[in-house]
């Protein structure tokens, strides 16, 4: 094996939103992308939902994140949250 870290494929990194953070250690997060439609030309929304690794616990439901892609650390689990870009608005809240 040569050195890993200088030939290492550059990973995948996604923005969206948390929709579900109800399990212990992982959020839902739902990534909304455009495309063109092939035929019609019109740009139409397509959207996915991965399961990340929150290892804190500090995402919320409506928080805009940072995900990337990592190792499988679960089934379902192969992305881990990077970075929280834009936290949710507390309900009722001033703030």
């Amino acid at each position: 094996m040569t050195s890993s870290s200088s030939e290492r494929q550059q990973r995948k990194i996604r923005t969206g939103v948390v929709i579900s953070d109800k399990m212990d250690k992982t959020v839902v997060v739902e990534v909304s992308r455009t495309v063109l439609h092939p035929v019609y030309k019109k740009f139409v929304r397509r959207r996915k939902r991965f399961m990340a690794h929150d290892e804190d616990n500090r995402c919320r439901i409506g928080d805009e994140v940072m995900i990337v892609e990592t190792r499988p650390l679960s089934r379902h689990k192969n992305w881990r949250v990077q970075k929280i870009v834009k936290e949710a608005a507390l309900p009722g809240g001033s703030a």
